[in-house]
């Protein structure tokens, strides 16, 4: 690393490279993002390099001589930047396209956990449609439906009768919904419980957990509607408590990155699990390769300062298990999304409010899809804007947040109004 300030290359352009920036950038470090949003040249210096843009991107990390990139989204992780970038001598935050497949095939992450023994759901997975709707037939029962490969955190439908369980497959098997990713789809038996949203920080088998967090996928109040790629998210989670928090770590964490070891694939970058409390146990739904979004949001405003340090460490085969001091009890994050997401939705809708809603005390607002047109901040994506708001609970983070959310305008704005419901009291 540079003797003087670090340089960190940022790779992405939504509300969590927002938030990864802002975090690298109160550590000290002089920021870069490609491609980046509206929002994020505020706190870094932008290039018009898109994400798939494997070899430019590699170019880019080289002529400006950056100390470390950090990689935000998984298609490219998936896609092989970081194998690239080492091969070049560049310190990467994020996995190998070998391990980045834990999220990149759902089946193969499911066969992983098989194999290493991390509780999961019963499965079965189909590269036939008419094989699936015979499962699901003979099923008769809720069953989760997957698409095997990348979909933008929506390829995935939790059916309650048999009728949406054969729709899922006829939309992603036959329907190609999502692309090639729905060549194969995995079916699961439907758990119950709460979900949780658990980051370690990893290299090999070395990591820090990070607090707990909970997203909300469905667009609407009381967990009603679609999926999402997240409508909010909090941090700290009730649920979580010292003896499942243990649970967490030894049943699902170590074996999780000693199965990566052993396998020959050792897991350097964020570790998102997304779980399913059982009865008071852990059960694994998925497995991310790099930060959650919106948790990210949550998480590093809670941090506040010190995770640079921690993604260099890991990087550079150096981490050591000391958790991070956390500066704030408790985050919550709002997401202000355009009209129509998560189907159809217009771009360049005028918004207006911002500044008010920085102002709030305790807010820091992330940018998601925004862009600039002549002098105008316009909507440029599904998901605008990710307030996140501290406090000393949920219940003030959440005042907060919501404060700010209503001095944001734009012509077909949607949020829900219950993000943290769990954690707030009347």
């Amino acid at each position: 690393m540079s003797e003087t300030t670090p340089r960190v290359l940022v790779v992405g352009g939504g509300a969590r490279e927002h938030a990864l920036c802002w975090a690298v950038q109160r550590d000290g470090a002089e920021v870069l993002c490609a491609p980046g949003n509206a929002g994020i040249a505020s706190v870094a210096r932008c290039v018009d390099v898109s994400v798939g843009a494997v070899e430019a991107m590699v170019g880019l990390a080289l002529a400006e001589h950056v100390d470390l990139v950090i990689v935000g989204p998984e298609a490219p992780l998936v896609d092989g930047l970081t194998d690239a970038l080492r091969a070049e001598g560049v310190a990467v935050f994020g996995p190998s396209a070998a391990a980045a497949r834990l999220e990149g095939s759902k089946i193969f992450s499911k066969d992983f956990m098989k194999r290493h023994g991390v509780p999961t759901a019963a499965y079965h997975a189909f590269d036939d449609a008419d094989e699936a709707a015979a499962y699901i037939c003979a099923a008769a029962r809720p069953l989760v439906v997957k698409a095997d490969g990348l979909a933008a955190g929506k390829g995935v439908v939790v059916a309650s009768t048999t009728e949406q369980a054969r729709q899922a497959v006829d939309d992603i098997m036959r329907g190609r919904a999502f692309g090639e990713a729905g060549a194969r789809v995995l079916i699961e038996e439907c758990l119950k419980g709460e979900e949780v949203s658990y980051h370690v920080i990893a290299s090999g088998e070395a990591f820090v957990p990070l607090a707990p967090a909970q997203d909300h996928k469905r667009i609407f109040d009381g967990d009603r509607g679609p999926n999402t790629g997240g409508m909010g998210a909090y941090s700290p989670v009730p649920i979580v408590d010292a003896r499942l928090e243990r649970r967490i770590l030894e049943r699902v964490v170590r074996p999780t990155l000693a199965g990566m070891v052993a396998e020959g694939e050792a897991f350097t970058g964020a570790l998102f699990i997304g779980l399913m409390i059982v009865n008071g146990e852990p059960e694994v739904l998925e497995y991310n390769v790099r930060f959650g979004d919106p948790e990210s949001e949550a998480l590093v405003c809670r941090l506040g300062h010190g995770l640079l340090p921690l993604l260099l460490a890991a990087a550079e085969g150096r981490l050591e298990a000391q958790p991070p001091l956390w500066e704030h009890a408790a985050a919550l994050s709002v997401v202000l999304a355009s009209g129509g997401y998560p189907g159809p939705y217009g771009k360049g809708v005028v918004i207006e409010g911002v500044d008010e809603a920085s102002d709030v005390p305790g807010v820091v607002v992330f940018h998601a899809g925004t862009a600039r047109h002549v002098d105008a901040l316009v909507t440029a994506g599904g998901r605008v804007l990710t307030l996140t708001a501290v406090g000393r609970d949920v219940n003030e983070a959440a005042k907060r947040a919501y404060a700010a959310a209503e001095c944001v305008r734009f012509a077909g704005k949607q949020y829900r109004t219950d993000i943290g419901y769990r954690a707030r009291t009347p």
